[in-house]
């Protein structure tokens, strides 16, 4: 789904965006004026109310969750965009944990299995091409996969995030594209996965202080994230988009 509507990007509007992430980055470096909220959808919800006049948000967010038939039938998007950027995986810095998942990612984009995924949540077209995969090897000291296996979960750090991760209303289990391919790198390293919610804005401590073990959202590749974490590949294209009201 595309805008119908018809978006202004001025400086006289109030934006509403996530903390620490790729839309107030854009707003910041305009000189907009922004109010920073937890989570994307919680920016959806300051323009629904009408509490601000617009959001900036991630082109997937956008077309899952605004126009017609979704959870903001009357919010519309300007498909043109801010900005376009990639989205990637973050471990710890040093980790071997982005080797490894550089592997999965490699393996089903060849066998196809990460466009059936991807597929299922309407987001195929976004896929980046992925390279021929490397044959892993753990780290000697320290790694990551090693610490993982150990304990025999994977933590995986997430917002609410549709179709990246998210709940069907009235259960319990995490669904969405990052959701499922954590699922498939959980099988493949033999372990259980646990999802937790975080504060975006502090992910990069989450990482650190090993409360989490990856963070897995629909994460921008901003300077920020790749020089504070170890990131995988690419994996999916993205754009920054404003969401105002319908006129």
């Amino acid at each position: 789904t595309t805008d119908t509507g018809d978006t202004t990007e001025t400086s006289d509007l109030v934006y509403a965006v996530e903390a620490g992430s790729a839309g107030e980055a854009v707003a910041t470096e305009k000189g907009w004026e922004f109010t920073s909220v937890t989570a994307q959808a919680d920016a959806l919800m300051e323009v629904d109310a009408g509490t601000s006049d617009a959001a900036i948000i991630d082109l997937l967010m956008a077309a899952t969750m605004t126009g017609e038939g979704t959870s903001y039938p009357d919010l519309v998007y300007d498909a043109e965009g801010l900005t376009t950027e990639e989205y990637g995986i973050g471990c710890r810095k040093g980790s071997d944990l982005a080797a490894y998942i550089n592997t999965v990612l490699a393996e089903s984009y060849a066998d196809g299995s990460m466009a059936e995924i991807a597929a299922t949540y309407g987001i195929e077209d976004a896929l980046v091409e992925q390279p021929a995969a490397e044959e892993f090897t753990p780290a000697e000291s320290d790694s990551d996969v090693a610490y993982i296996q150990d304990k025999g979960t994977l933590v995986v750090g997430i917002t609410y995030f549709a179709p990246m991760d998210y709940k069907e209303e009235g259960s319990d289990e995490w669904i969405g594209f990052d959701a499922d391919m954590a699922k498939l790198v959980a099988e493949k390293l033999g372990v259980e996965i646990e999802f937790i919610v975080i504060d975006w804005n502090n992910k990069i401590m989450e990482l650190d202080s090993k409360n989490i073990d990856v963070v897995w959202n629909g994460m921008t590749l901003t300077d920020e994230v790749t020089s504070s974490m170890e990131c995988t590949n690419p994996y999916v294209n993205n754009a920054q988009v404003v969401v105002t009201k319908a006129q």
